[in-house]
């Protein structure tokens, strides 16, 4: 009985472990996104996204900064999306 217990505390502590550390691996392929994708991705699958040349760049500045935390963007992923927006303005 004792020797059950250890064994399952021991599974269960290895399985949590790998989950840890897989949970904050953002893989190479995910991280290679350009802004355009992660706008296409994930701005339009929940609303009808602005396009690129709706606003000016210091309005994608907080549109982005709102959105980076409704979206649980990262700080990385947040910067291509503005700069691939306000690149439609230069």
């Amino acid at each position: 009985m004792k020797k059950s217990i250890i064994v399952t505390l021991t599974i269960l502590f290895v399985a949590c472990s790998i989950m840890l550390m897989n949970g904050c691996y953002v893989s190479k392929k995910v991280a290679d996104k350009s802004g355009a994708q992660l706008w296409g991705e994930n701005c339009a699958r929940c609303h009808n996204a602005p396009p690129p040349g709706e606003f000016n760049n210091d309005n994608w500045e907080i549109v982005g900064a709102h959105m980076q935390i409704r979206a649980n963007f990262t700080q990385t992923d947040m910067t291509k999306v503005i700069d691939f927006m306000k690149s439609a303005n230069n």
